[in-house]
């Protein structure tokens, strides 16, 4: 009996660990659909003036309108989406007159990243957003080659002249041709929890049928020991 204490321990509290686990994820899931659900409902409200001193605590993902010039000076940021690959976001300072803004356009091809637009007068319909996309593994952009690889919205506005404040388009008219509206939607925003709860219970079943099988196998040749 002694032989089996060991691998019973481990293997039950391996399987308690990792049951936790998934159950830790369904509640996550729970959370996070409520958090999509607050955010579809603010992202589609009716889409209001900029209040001014704007802050993510208080507006973000507000819908906005307003009217204003794109301006010609803009960043690129890399990022891939799916069926289209790797391209950039082009982010790019929107005079409203009274004062400028960045202003998301959407996603641009790789090939056309050298189009040079003219400023133009644009309205715009979108959402204000403080991205949260910096961490201790995002290089510094590559001011050689205009390239960034998060929406930094702090860091661009600095670069672009611009206040720390970003409207993500959902249309912009007139568009540019080259560029597609990325609007801010919940079906964007990664939702991966089921799929991670999944893994765990599953891992959990390998883990017990293991450590059946180990008790068995000991038992086993404890048995043709004794023959």
């Amino acid at each position: 009996m002694r032989n089996f204490v060991s691998p019973f321990i481990f293997g039950f509290g391996g399987v308690l660990i990792l049951i936790a686990l998934g159950s830790w994820q369904i509640q996550r899931l729970s959370w996070k659909q409520n958090i999509l659900s607050e955010i579809e409902l603010t992202t589609t409200a009716t889409p209001k003036q900029l209040p001014g001193n704007e802050s993510k605590e208080k507006n973000q993902y507000m819908p906005v309108v307003t009217n204003g010039k794109i301006l010609n000076s803009e960043v690129h940021v890399l990022i891939s989406i799916k069926y289209k690959g790797p391209g950039y976001r082009v982010i790019s300072a929107f005079d409203l007159g009274s004062r400028k803004v960045l202003l998301d356009q959407g996603f641009m091809p790789l090939n056309a990243k050298d189009n040079l637009s003219k400023p133009w007068q644009a309205d715009v319909i979108g959402n204000l957003y403080w991205p949260s996309e910096i961490d201790s593994f995002t290089p510094k952009p590559d001011f050689t080659k205009g390239i960034w690889f998060a929406r930094d919205v702090a860091k661009i506005a600095k670069k672009l002249g611009t206040d720390p404040v970003m409207i993500v388009a959902k249309s912009i008219s007139p568009q540019r041709p080259e560029v597609m509206t990325l609007p801010i939607t919940p079906d964007r925003i990664p939702n991966n929890h089921f799929q991670y709860a999944v893994t765990w219970f599953s891992l959990a079943l390998v883990w017990a049928g293991m450590t059946l099988y180990l008790v068995w196998r000991i038992r086993y040749t404890k048995k043709k020991l004794r023959d």
